[in-house]
């Protein structure tokens, strides 16, 4: 065998060596390292307010989720172009000038579009793609005034993809929900979601959980707030199907209570007969967004959200106006007690986010109104 063989296959032996060290080390880290909530967590309060119960009937909400500033007009994403093994020449992270400009315009809608509400998904608390701000921290201190709760969903020391390209590695993210209220809870808890995918994939992959905040009602009731961010790469839909179900129980319950209930966030999914590709007729290329089932809840439970505004675009490029595909996958869900008065999405053409905010305005009815 000529010597130019043997010392390339030489090379290839030992580069073969070096790539089954690195990702074998990589799923011996992440395993031990794995983050594994409880079913069931009670959450500390980061900032109080001075109102201790809600005595307007009338409320605003607006949920967002804010993609942890990484993922505004100039951004793609590695992971929408399928490249867990290679980033195929897509952001894994965007610069850090972007970050800085798309937390800047989530914290100047904080202070300029007043809500008694807000629930925010995608915030980074300490994590290598937002290049370590503290976005919780800043979103607090825009809103002096609320009562601030985080809820961690995304909790690991080391992502190692792009598997190929560890150069370019996603690295350490501490992220979560954070809702922040006008009002001062009785209660807040974050509740595991159930379904996760199997192992390896499962100890890099978000722990999706529900964060739930109790309020007390003048009028003797509680208005249950529950923030939630749902499954996303989960094509055939069965973990979607059990964090559904999920939600359900938990939400018959508290109505069965006489509580008002609330629901936002980020459904990673359309909603009841809600076709995908509504802005977009026939444009969806290889996009696959599942709907909620239209018997879900009964039908005196209503999903409020505005047609006319898309809530999400695709990452697999820059954003383009007319060309990349947008739908409408954020919302709420509100329990037959409550009376939708208005539902806006608010365009601001994705500047900051890859999701757009949504705001509803609700009043809570009285036992007359609802007889009536």
């Amino acid at each position: 065998m000529p010597k130019f063989i043997k010392n390339a296959l030489k090379s290839l032996a030992i580069l073969f060596f070096l790539l089954t060290i690195y990702v074998g080390g990589a799923l011996i880290f992440g395993t031990l390292t794995d983050f594994q909530p409880k079913a069931v967590i009670p959450l500390k309060a980061e900032q109080t307010s001075k109102l201790t119960a809600v005595e307007d009937s009338i409320l605003s909400f607006v949920s967002w989720n804010i993609g942890y500033g990484g993922l505004g007009t100039e951004s793609n994403f590695f992971l929408d172009s399928h490249g867990k093994y290679f980033a195929c020449d897509k952001m894994v992270r965007a610069p850090r000038e972007y970050v800085e400009k798309n937390v800047a315009g989530i914290l100047r809608f904080a202070t300029t579009f007043p809500s008694d509400f807000y629930l925010f998904q995608e915030v980074d608390y300490h994590s290598k793609r937002s290049y370590f701000m503290d976005e919780f921290e800043k979103i607090k201190k825009a809103l002096p005034k609320f009562s601030a709760w985080f809820s961690v969903n995304y909790k690991s020391d080391w992502i190692p993809i792009p598997v190929f390209e560890p150069w370019k590695g996603y690295g350490e993210v501490f992220s979560g929900l954070a809702t922040f209220a006008r009002f001062q809870p009785t209660q807040s808890t974050r509740f595991q979601l159930p379904g996760e995918y199997g192992w390896p994939t499962r100890i890099f992959q978000l722990d999706r959980c529900a964060a739930m905040h109790r309020f007390a009602v003048k009028n003797g009731r509680e208005l249950v707030v529950i923030n939630i961010h749902n499954s996303a790469y989960d094509v055939d839909g069965i973990l979607k199907k059990q964090q559904m179900d999920f939600l359900k129980q938990m939400v018959l319950g508290e109505y069965q209570k006489g509580n008002y209930v609330l629901l936002g966030g980020d459904w990673n999914m359309c909603p009841p007969n809600f076709p995908a590709d509504h802005f977009m007729p026939g444009k969806g290329q290889d996009y696959r967004q599942l709907n909620i089932d239209s018997d879900f809840l009964p039908a005196s439970w209503q999903w409020a959200y505005d047609p006319s505004t898309p809530t999400n675009r695709k990452l697999t490029d820059v954003y383009q106006p007319s060309k990349t595909f947008v739908t409408l996958i954020d919302f709420f869900l509100v329990s037959p007690n409550i009376k939708v008065l208005k539902i806006n999405g608010i365009d601001m053409g994705f500047r900051f986010s890859d999701h757009q905010p949504v705001r509803v305005e609700v009043k809570l009815l009285s036992e007359k109104e609802e007889v009536e």
